[in-house]
């Protein structure tokens, strides 16, 4: 068993992110008498009761395996219980691979517990299958690698939903055995999230309110998040002085005054987002304006758990003007535009043609203008969509912005487009 907490306290007591803090493993750790953790792509969480195992989220469906063999390596003992800290897939993919364990050995199937939300979230899935899949494959990468999000490439989640059959809207109370936990509704990255409270170790479980990253409350490509309720939410778990803090992804964390240190952290950076745009959209900036002025301290992003390397804070910026304001930007052009290729050909024609864009597109990305190179390469392959030259400045010019992001969801999409237009610039070496 590796020594998870060791290797917490040590990176947040030295701010220094010198190895990895998401790890997936497979492998269960034991992070205190009767609690463990299976590291995989989302976490799964165990505690060990007088009359069986409770489980916080179950991973992928394609860690079902791995996580059932972890789990019995360290107990074999029935579950009675499976938590869904919320409905993504990498949360309750491995749910069937659980339940089945259990028809199989003839045992009482666990109860099942989630947010009242989390089944209309496995509908939404189901109606946006095809989106689903395309934006998980640009968000990561333009491909899979080593995760399977799914055993079919054309199915976005399990391919059995495991719906939860006690459901709450608010706060519960659930027990089991000897333990009794306090589960809490908020909003956070999704609608249907939960974090619950185990008062006998005083362990607080986060799912991924916390998960040693910069908070996923912008993400391009999905739905809205909440970040003045996460915010809230981490200020609820700080006021309950926890000594175990048990994320979904991450290192589990121990010692109070560290845990407080963390929860202040990330809250923090939450708020002073909010607070800046809230300020900048009162005035009546438009959004492009707020996008460029609103910042957060580079040393406040340097902190082990809240480096911007899954999502970042412009993005959490478009989020808080999504939830504020609504689609409209601020600037008029853009409430009934005309068609970016329209927009295009109009430009090219003043420039001399796409040919001009695309030199001129690969001036701007040499000098380090990476952002507005982006504009000028979209609208040289916009005006011409069949110029090999237009496409081989767009895939250089995004090569180049991808490798100065430090997000994935910003190298996702980036990549995603040098891809497409390298293949269409007939130099696919």
């Amino acid at each position: 068993m590796a020594d998870l907490l060791k290797l917490s306290s040590r990176l947040i007591d030295t701010g220094i992110a010198d190895e990895p803090s998401n790890r997936l493993t497979g492998e269960l750790s034991e992070v205190a008498d009767g609690i463990a953790m299976i590291e995989a792509f989302s976490h799964v969480v165990l505690f060990k009761s007088a009359d069986g195992l409770v489980l916080f989220d179950t991973s992928l469906e394609s860690f079902g395996g791995q996580v059932l063999k972890a789990m019995r390596g360290w107990s074999d003992d029935p579950v009675r219980a499976i938590a869904y800290t919320h409905g993504h897939i990498d949360h309750v993919g491995g749910a069937a691979a659980i339940v089945h364990e259990a028809e199989e050995r003839k045992r009482a199937r666990p109860q099942v517990i989630g947010h009242e939300n989390v089944s209309p979230r496995f509908a939404r899935y189901r109606m946006t299958n095809g989106y689903n899949v395309a934006i998980n494959a640009r968000q990561f990468g333009g491909g899979r690698g080593r995760i399977s999000f799914s055993t079919a490439p054309d199915r976005f989640g399990p391919a059995e939903w495991i719906e939860p059959d006690t459901e709450f809207s608010d706060r519960m109370g659930f027990a089991t055995g000897d333990l009794r936990f306090e589960i809490h509704h908020d909003k956070g990255e999704t609608d249907d999230h939960l974090w619950a409270w185990e008062p006998k170790r005083k362990a607080v479980v986060v799912g991924d309110f916390l998960t040693w990253v910069f908070p996923n409350a912008g993400n391009p490509q999905k739905v809205q998040r909440y970040p003045l309720d996460w915010a809230n939410a981490l200020r609820a778990m700080a006021a309950l002085e926890p000594e175990l803090l048990l994320p979904a992804h991450g290192l589990p964390i121990t010692g109070r005054a560290r845990i407080a240190k963390v929860l202040d952290d990330v809250a923090g950076a939450l708020e002073s987002l909010l607070k800046q745009t809230l300020e900048l959209m009162n005035e009546g900036a438009r959004l492009n304006t707020i996008l460029h002025a609103v910042k957060l301290p580079k040393e406040v992003l340097e902190k082990p758990y809240l480096r911007p390397i899954y999502d970042e804070p412009e993005f959490v910026v478009r989020n808080i003007w999504r939830q504020y304001g609504g689609w409209y930007d601020g600037n008029p052009a853009n409430l009934k535009p005309a068609a970016d290729a329209a927009v295009a050909a109009e430009v090219a024609r003043l420039a001399g043609g796409a040919g001009a864009l695309a030199k001129r597109a690969r001036e701007l990305s040499a000098a380090g203008d990476h952002r507005v190179a982006c504009h000028v390469a979209e609208m040289a392959v916009l005006a011409e969509p069949d110029s090999h030259v237009a496409h081989a400045a767009r895939a250089d010019v995004y090569e180049a912005r991808m490798a100065s992001e430090l997000s994935l969801m910003a190298r996702g999409v980036y990549g995603d487009a040098a891809r497409t237009s390298r293949q269409l610039s007939g130099k696919n070496d």
